[in-house]
């Protein structure tokens, strides 16, 4: 049985989605796309994220995911392959926007995030999960996988099995 979906609602995250997609699906903004877009339909609509990653995410975008998520700053340099000191510059100038490589990689960790409290219901348990040894992950933890998109396939697959009660 399905467990039922907690979506994550942040409004000023939400906001910050809206103005990307202004720069960068002008085409969405217009009369064919409908606004406001909650964050989870962002992350599920493959064509925006397409062009979201290709204009590259502004640090507040980021900033705001980085808030909610399960991930610290040291995590997200390392699955960045920045170092801390280049995040803590970004900050401050303020105005930053990612490459698409790194674009990519932030919406794959925003969309583990997603699943995982779709899943797990919260952010403590999530945590939990993701830094415990999972034997249907060759006993890695599922938070060292994320370094790579295979290994973040792997993980949000794990998740979907356990959605559904098919376990390892």
């Amino acid at each position: 049985m399905k467990k039922q979906n907690k979506v994550l609602k942040v409004p000023q995250l939400e906001e910050a989605i809206q103005q990307v997609l202004q720069d960068a699906a002008p085409s969405y903004t217009m009369a064919g796309g409908r606004m406001p877009l909650a964050y989870g339909e962002f992350l599920s609509n493959k064509m925006l994220l397409i062009a979201t990653i290709r204009a590259g995410i502004p640090y507040k975008l980021f900033s705001l995911i980085r808030e909610n998520t399960p991930f610290s700053e040291q995590h997200w340099a390392e699955f960045l392959g920045l170092s801390a000191k280049s995040l803590q510059r970004y900050r401050s100038e303020g105005k930053h926007r990612f490459k698409p490589i790194h674009s990519e990689k932030i919406l794959e960790l925003a969309e583990v995030t997603q699943a995982g409290l779709e899943v797990f219901g919260n952010m403590d348990k999530l945590r939990l999960w993701l830094e415990t040894p999972n034997y249907a992950l060759g006993n890695m933890k599922p938070l060292e996988l994320l370094r790579d998109s295979y290994g973040k396939e792997l993980v949000l697959g794990e998740l979907v099995r356990i959605n559904y009660g098919i376990l390892a």
